[in-house]
């Protein structure tokens, strides 16, 4: 997976580097259908890593890519199209990517924000996630890990991805809102 972001916040980043562990993380989205149900897709390819203090992660640096062909609503049909130029575009822009430009701890326990540049179809816009710490645990072979619940909320429409179709009573059939969720659990390197 190819990314257009400089690295170089990474490689300068000092502290402790985590990889995202792709078996035991999911990226997943929520939108409505019809404003009455919502529809739940996620992505199977993703990659990702952050480098922070291995104890307190206040001041993170976090780069994440996501493979828009691999993503996945449950029904072939919808996600083909979803990778056409109505939505995501995927030959053009095959990559999703984020870049954070702050991580920092809340006044609650284990809850971070998340402030970062995500680029989504050539549009660059700068998004507020909330980052929930699950805790750190070695695993059989003695890798430690972390965990993290992302979540946040994007405007579709922001990014170009603004198809849309009228019901028969005038409605809209997608909504503009996008529900993020990841969870994530990182090795460290």
């Amino acid at each position: 997976m190819e990314t257009t972001l400089s690295k170089s916040t990474l490689d300068q980043a000092v502290g402790t580097r985590w990889q995202i562990d792709p078996l035991h993380s999911e990226i997943l989205f929520k939108i409505k259908h019809l404003v009455i149900s919502t529809v739940t897709g996620s992505f199977q390819k993703f990659q990702g890593e952050m480098v922070a203090n291995e104890k307190e992660f206040d001041g993170a640096t976090i780069n994440l890519q996501i493979d828009v062909k691999s993503i996945s609503t449950g029904q072939e049909a919808r996600d083909t199209h979803l990778k056409t130029s109505d939505f995501f575009e995927a030959e053009t822009y095959p990559t999703i990517q984020f870049q954070s430009t702050a991580f920092d701890k809340t006044e609650t326990a284990g809850i971070y924000r998340l402030t970062g540049k995500l680029t989504l179809k050539g549009v660059t816009k700068e998004v507020e996630l909330t980052a929930e710490y699950g805790g750190s645990e070695k695993d059989h072979y003695g890798n430690t890990k972390i965990g993290f619940e992302v979540s946040g909320v994007i405007n579709r429409k922001e990014f170009g991805l603004s198809f849309n179709s009228l019901t028969e009573t005038g409605g809209l059939a997608l909504g503009e809102n996008v529900k993020l969720i990841g969870n994530v659990q990182l090795v460290k390197v």
